[in-house]
């Protein structure tokens, strides 16, 4: 997998440094100095990992962690910065960091935090066998040919559909996230809106359900995401 990092680091030396190990361990690194550089990139990129000093110009690192925590609660967020009381760490792990990492720091020691918190980055659920045909309700789709039907109606997905379906059928049970909807079936490069995650899952329900108003597998869980419950089961 290819991770990538957004790093926000003022120190223009230390900024490099950073960036140049991260790569050298094959991380993708998007670099920036300030708060307001830190959230164009999160809104324009999708990130594995966000490395955030406090003292920024602009907008400080605190402040960052908070405006990003509320548009997403599962990036990690590691701290690196000078701030070294007690009390500047409780309360950077309060705004919502994962780790907090005080200058100067060992190299190693940075690095095998780094490695940490991308794994956690990763969906906790592995993913099913590969599956090449499934079946709910009166529904059954063939995941290699993207051929659907529903009764005697056959019908033809598109790959993103296919991709989504898919997604949320390895997942069964479990609510999936917009954010991690766009990361698995869009991919990191492009960025497009929750909204059409949204129109996506409509149209899914008018593939599938009996009545797509009232959605018995696709079940829209508010301000989250997505679940698909198999209730043919």
């Amino acid at each position: 997998m290819n991770y990538r990092i957004l790093l926000v680091e003022d120190e223009e030396h230390l900024q490099e440094a950073i960036a140049l190990n991260l790569k050298m361990e094959g991380f993708t690194v998007t670099a920036v100095s300030d708060g307001v550089d830190a959230l164009k990139a999160f809104k324009e990129e999708r990130f594995n990992l966000i490395i955030l000093d406090i003292m920024l110009p602009e907008i400080d690192g605190l402040q960052v962690c908070e405006t990003i925590r509320l548009e997403n609660t599962e990036v990690p967020i590691l701290f690196l910065t000078a701030k070294n009381t007690s009390e500047d760490i409780v309360i950077g792990l309060k705004k919502g960091a994962d780790d907090y990492l005080t200058k100067p720091f060992n190299l190693d020691e940075f690095l095998l935090r780094v490695k940490i918190l991308l794994k956690r980055s990763v969906p906790f659920s592995q993913p099913k066998e590969d599956l090449d045909i499934f079946t709910f309700g009166k529904n059954k789709v063939n995941f290699k040919t993207f051929e659907a039907s529903k009764g005697e109606n056959t019908f033809f997905l598109t790959k993103k559909e296919v991709m989504l379906l898919k997604l949320l059928i390895e997942r069964e049970s479990q609510v999936v996230s917009r954010d991690l909807i766009l990361e698995e079936v869009w991919g990191y490069d492009v960025y497009p809106s929750t909204r059409t995650v949204d129109n996506f899952i409509l149209a899914l329900r008018k593939y599938f359900e009996e009545d797509p108003r009232k959605p018995v597998y696709f079940h829209t869980i508010r301000s989250v995401g997505y679940k698909f419950v198999n209730k043919s089961k």
